[in-house]
Parts: structure tokens; sequence; C-alpha cells
């Protein structure tokens, strides 16, 4: 039988909040690390891809304008680049891969070091992931129920 820890017993949106800004400090680290500044218009950018599901580019860009009309698009395009560069985010992944389990059709793309790509159906890549995740001792009977991958932060 599993124990409920602390941090399990805490409120969600409490642990969401700490989660998002332990990421938003390890970026804004790596940024000071990079020999980059941090400025308002980046640091306001990097608060819009932690707190939302990020579409594309030009979605960060209306959000990001919503709170700062004086950002313009090369801010939020040149801040991307930086982003992907230290390693922050991968362009890729900026869109939200909703629940993996479903029969929806989604389709996973896995690219080798020799550059050869696998295309997995969502079925498929549960079945790998859940497989995995046994075998590293993650998993104890349990059946994964969805898979977000949303503005991925962190290398």
């Amino acid at each position: 039988m599993k124990h409920a820890t602390n941090a399990q017993q805490e409120d969600p949106m409490d642990l969401e909040k700490f989660r998002i800004q332990m990421q938003r400090e390890m970026i804004l680290q790596k940024l000071k690390e990079g020999g980059y500044r941090i400025t308002k218009q980046r640091t306001a950018v990097i608060d819009i891809i932690l707190e939302n599901d990020c579409g594309s580019c030009k979605e960060i860009f209306y959000k990001t304008a919503k709170i700062n009309k004086k950002i313009g698009a090369a801010t939020i395009y040149r801040t991307i680049n930086m982003l992907e560069e230290i390693g922050a985010i991968n362009r890729r992944n900026l869109y939200k891969l909703s629940d993996l389990t479903e029969n929806g059709g989604d389709m996973v793309i896995i690219t080798l070091e020799d550059g050869e790509e696998l295309q997995l159906t969502s079925e498929e890549w549960n079945e790998v992931l859940q497989t995995g995740m046994q075998a590293c001792g993650y998993l104890e009977g349990e059946k994964i129920v969805s898979v977000v991958n949303g503005c991925a932060v962190g290398a």
C-alpha cells in the first residue's frame, strides 16, 4: 500500500506554482551562466511558455503582447531561439501532445542518432512507455492514463 507524502497532500495548484517557479529559476540561471541578460521581455516570454500550453511562436506572441504591448514578434522569436540554444526548450515539443493513451490517431516520431525515424501510433508508444517504466521500476502494475508533453523545459 502506498502512503501519501506531504507533497501529495498539498493543494495541486500550489505544487504546480512551485514547479513553474523552480523551472523559471533554472532557466534564468542557465541564461546567466550563458552570459545572457535577464530582461523584462525575456522573463515575460518565459512565464508565458511555462504557464500556458504553447501551440506556436505566434500564440506565445499574442499571449505575451496582452501582458506587454511593447514586445515585438522579433523579440519573441529571438527569445525562443535563445531558450532553445541553452537547452531550456525544444521547439518540436512546444505543442502539447494530448492523451497519448487514447486511440486518437496521434503519431509519435522518434529520431535515432543515425537519423532514422521511427513512427509509432499512440497505442505503440504507450506500450513502449508502459514496458520501459515497468522495467525501470517506476510502475508496479499501474497503467499509464495519460502523457502530456507541454513546453519542454530543461534538457
